[in-house]
């Protein structure tokens, strides 16, 4: 597995134009995504105890963006 590394907004969105493949994951908490009125459209939405179950069947040739607020 890759080391984790932060990325500005504009460094995703050139990766995104430059033709990389990115999965968003929303890893809020249920309460904080329900009272959200932000949620990015097609992000995957799984909390932090989700990801370790579910790292395997994210996309293997996708950047992978966690985010949260």
């Amino acid at each position: 597995m890759a080391d984790d590394v932060r990325l500005t907004v504009d460094e995703v969105r050139e990766k995104q134009e430059a033709g990389e493949k990115v999965t968003f994951v929303d890893t809020r908490n249920p309460q904080a995504w329900s009272d959200s009125d932000k949620k990015l459209p097609g992000a995957l939405r799984l909390t932090p105890k989700e990801i370790d179950h579910k790292l395997s069947d994210l996309a293997r040739n996708s950047l992978i963006v966690a985010y949260c607020t």
